[in-house]
């Protein structure tokens, strides 16, 4: 019975290698098991202890120090011990490795060297993470999973909840507002941050939720979606009308959480809830930059008052914050750190220089803005993204044309909520 087995899948290979080319093209997840995972898994058995102690990544039986007289020599060990490694288990898109660290070992010169592994093993990336004291994982990743993504189609998903792309992992990427209430998303020109509203605000139209739009370049991006938003703010003045609005909406659903007994509008009964609330800011500094005189930079200093008030109180009100820009950093104002600060959810694109990526990432995550410094020009709509993922994930949103954003908006504009607090406001979608 072994022998038959063994027979058919040595049968089973050979038809794989003979064919590959076209197994590649056709199943390429099958190439992978077949093909791409044997020999992935031997070329890792058979290099680990070299890579190993060409990158420092070994351990010495014995002190590399000894005394001879009155000196002391240090030299290099001729005996060392390499950690142990699981054997390589497979996944959809490469195979994990666990290393059992030897004490006084570290996870850094790990990650140190994850560009050494990637290149010894002959495939797409490495990621290293320390999941448990005392143990390395080690995650290979064969191609890249994002060069090509299935698009499901828009879809009254969970309430408040949008799937935006896909992530390395191969799972859907979801903006989850229940989970992060509020995000930060930053990136240059052409990198992708317009793609990826546009989606979150397709994903969005199908749900019984409101869409804030506030975007001072005239409208010309949230315009496109102007049907399906509740409000569209075009310049900073708009704009500051808007948000003193929804701060006195917040005041009135504070009072009547408090009549109710209630920690948060989801724990009042669903005839009595208010309609939830998302505002997207594209391009942040338009609200923040001044030509000096008084009364733009009072305008400024409203925008950032109501800002903060709503990243600050909103998330149990049902009010959610999206703030989108080129660089979002302290040389904005005072109050653009303590506007990021409660921005938990962060997405980077490609960006123009390392501050930008710092400031968005390196308060969660080191590890991260190496890999959004990492993203090419021809990679546009890959980011890296942190939130609910208990660490940060590539990945990359689907592409929404305008026409589809237009059409999406148009489909579901008798889906605008139109709330009494907003009655008035600029732009939008039609008065329910």
């Amino acid at each position: 019975m072994g022998m038959l087995l063994f027979t058919c899948v040595l049968a089973l290979v050979i038809w794989a290698l003979v064919f590959r080319n076209e197994l590649q093209r056709r199943r390429p997840e099958w190439h992978w098991y077949l093909v791409g995972y044997p020999l992935t898994a031997l070329r890792v058995a058979f290099t680990w202890r070299r890579v190993a102690y060409l990158n420092g990544l070994t351990v010495s039986h014995k002190p590399n120090r000894r005394v001879l007289g009155d000196l002391e020599v240090k030299g290099e060990p001729l005996r060392t011990r390499t950690p142990r490694i699981s054997f390589p288990r497979a996944t959809p898109y490469g195979l994990e490795v666990q290393v059992r660290l030897h004490p006084g070992q570290t996870p850094a010169p790990f990650l140190a060297s994850s560009d050494a592994f990637a290149h010894a093993w002959r495939v797409h990336s490495v990621r290293v993470v320390s999941p448990e004291r005392g143990v390395v994982l080690i995650t290979a990743t064969a191609r890249d999973p994002l060069e090509n993504t299935a698009r499901p189609a828009p879809g009254a998903g969970e309430l408040l909840s949008a799937i935006v792309g896909a992530l390395e992992s191969g799972r859907s990427w979801v903006m989850d507002f229940r989970r992060v209430p509020h995000w930060l998303i930053v990136g240059a020109t052409q990198s992708g941050k317009s793609t990826l509203l546009a989606r979150l605000v397709t994903e969005l139209a199908p749900q019984p939720v409101a869409v804030v739009g506030i975007d001072c370049k005239g409208g010309m991006e949230l315009g496109l979606l102007e049907m399906r938003l509740s409000a569209l703010a075009t310049c900073r003045s708009e704009a500051v009308a808007v948000l003193a609005r929804l701060v006195t909406e917040m005041q009135d659903r504070m009072a009547k959480c408090r009549f109710a007994g209630a920690r948060s509008i989801w724990e009042l009964p669903e005839q009595a809830r208010p309609v939830p609330v998302v505002v997207i800011v594209d391009e942040l500094a338009e609200l923040y930059l001044t030509n000096g005189s008084k009364e733009q930079r009072a305008e400024a200093e409203e925008c950032t008052t109501y800002l903060l008030r709503v990243a600050q109180l909103g998330a149990a009100l049902g009010l959610h914050l999206v703030v989108a820009g080129q660089r979002v950093g302290s040389d904005l104002g005072p109050g653009v750190t303590a506007l990021r600060a409660q921005l938990s959810g962060r997405i980077c694109h490609r960006v123009n220089d390392p501050g930008t990526a710092e400031m968005t990432l390196g308060d969660l995550n080191k590890d991260a803005v190496v890999v959004a410094q990492s993203i090419g020009e021809t990679e546009q709509g890959v980011a890296v993204t942190t939130g609910d993922t208990g660490g940060w994930m590539r990945g990359r949103s689907h592409l929404t044309t305008p026409a589809e954003a237009r059409a999406a908006a148009a489909e579901h504009a008798r889906m605008t909520p139109r709330p009494k607090f907003l009655a008035g406001a600029p732009g939008g979608g039609t008065l329910l």
